[in-house]
C-alpha cells in the first residue's frame, strides 16, 4: 500500500463524518489506528488538542462504554462533552432530525449519535454542518470495529495472516467487522443461523472490497466449520436492545452457536476471544471462555477510548 503523508491523511478527515466503515479508505483506517496507538502511549501530549471544543452526545439507546469513552476521551483531549438523553431529544418525535441538527451545529463542534435506524444518523449528518460520529445504529457499529482491530493489531500484529471468525447474530457489529476486515485485506467468516445472516448487501459489498485488497469474506451456517483454525473468535449477544420480545425465539435459533470449550477447541491454541459487551453469560458465551486467558474483551472495551479519541481528534482538529 502506497504510503501517504500523515498531514494529508489528517486533512482528508478534518470536518468529515464517521458514519460507516465503508466511508473510509484503507489508508485513513490505518492512520486512525496508528494515531490511536500514539494517543494511548502518550495521552499527555494531546491534552489540549481540542481545548475549547464541545461534543454533543445524543443517546436514543443506553450505554456504559459509548457514553463513558466519548465523555472521558473528549475531556482527555481538553474539550467537553454534553450528554443529551432520549427525554431531551427524542429524534424525529419531539423535534425533527433536521431541526435538532440545525440547532446543534450552531452550539457545539461535533455530534455523536447512538440510535436505532441508520437513516437517522445519515439524515442528521446531511443536515448538520459539523462532524457527526455514528456511536451505534442497528446497521453498523463502526467505532466498535475500529477498537476491535486496534486490539488485533496490538495482540497479533499482521492482520492479513489471520483467520477471523464471528459466531452469532449477523448484526451491526458483524457488518462493521466484515467491512473493516475487507478494507484491510483480512480473512473473515461469519457463522450465523438461517434467518439471522448478515445483510446480503453488506456481504456483497465486503466481498467486492476484499477482491481489491487481497482479503476474503464468507458466511456459513456451521459454527464448527467457521471456528476451525481460527485466530480470533468473536461473538455478540443473541438478543440486542429493541429485540427483547424475540428473546425466547432467538435463544432457540442460536442454541448451537454458543462459544464454549467444544467450539474453541477447533481454533488455534493462542486464539483470541472477543466480545463487544455487554455479554449474556451462559447464552452466547460461557464463563469459562470469557474469563479465560484467551479473552481480550476488556482490552477491546478500553480501546474504544483510544480509537474514539483518534476519531474525534482528526474530525474536529483545527489544522
Amino acid at each position: 500500500m502506497k504510503k501517504i503523508p500523515r498531514t494529508r491523511l489528517s486533512a482528508s478527515l478534518r470536518g468529515t463524518d464517521f458514519l460507516s466503515i465503508d466511508d473510509l479508505a484503507p489508508e485513513q483506517i490505518l492512520h486512525l489506528l496508528a494515531l490511536a496507538r500514539t494517543l494511548k502511549a502518550n495521552p499527555k501530549k494531546y491534552r489540549r488538542a481540542l481545548e475549547g471544543m464541545v461534543m454533543a452526545l445524543i443517546f436514543e439507546k443506553p450505554s456504559l462504554r459509548t457514553r463513558t469513552t466519548f465523555a472521558v476521551g473528549m475531556t482527555q483531549l481538553g474539550g467537553d462533552a454534553l450528554y443529551l438523553s432520549p427525554a431531551e431529544i427524542s429524534l424525529g418525535k419531539r423535534e425533527s432530525v433536521h431541526d435538532v441538527a440545525k440547532n446543534l451545529e450552531r452550539m457545539v463542534n461535533g455530534v455523536m449519535i447512538r440510535t436505532f435506524g441508520h437513516d437517522i444518523c445519515e439524515s442528521f449528518a446531511r443536515h448538520a454542518a459539523i462532524p457527526v460520529i455514528n456511536g451505534l445504529t442497528d446497521h453498523e457499529h463502526p467505532c466498535q470495529a475500529m477498537a476491535d482491530f486496534l486490539t488485533l493489531v496490538e495482540k497479533k500484529r499482521k492482520l492479513t495472516a489471520l483467520k477471523l471468525t464471528y459466531v452469532g447474530d449477523g448484526n451491526n457489529v458483524a457488518h462493521s467487522l466484515m467491512l473493516l476486515a475487507a478494507k484491510l485485506g483480512a480473512r473473515m467468516v461469519v457463522a450465523a443461523p438461517e434467518g439471522y445472516q448478515p445483510s446480503p448487501a453488506v456481504v456483497a459489498r465486503a466481498q467486492e472490497i476484499a477482491r481489491s485488497t487481497g482479503g476474503a469474506i464468507s458466511t456459513t451456517t456451521d459454527p464448527a466449520e467457521a471456528a476451525e483454525g481460527a485466530d480470533m473468535i468473536y461473538t455478540d449477544t443473541w438478543t440486542s436492545m429493541g429485540q427483547e420480545a424475540e428473546g425466547e425465539i432467538r435463544r432457540k435459533a442460536f442454541a448451537g452457536f454458543q462459544v464454549n470449550r467444544a467450539l474453541v477447541a477447533r481454533a488455534k491454541r493462542d486464539f483470541l476471544f472477543m466480545h463487544c459487551l455487554p455479554a449474556h453469560r451462559g447464552e452466547e458465551v460461557t464463563d469459562e471462555i470469557i474469563d479465560s486467558p484467551n479473552s481480550v474483551v476488556f482490552d477491546q472495551a478500553e480501546n474504544r477510548l483510544h480509537v474514539q479519541k483518534a476519531i474525534m481528534h482528526e474530525l474536529l482538529r483545527r489544522r
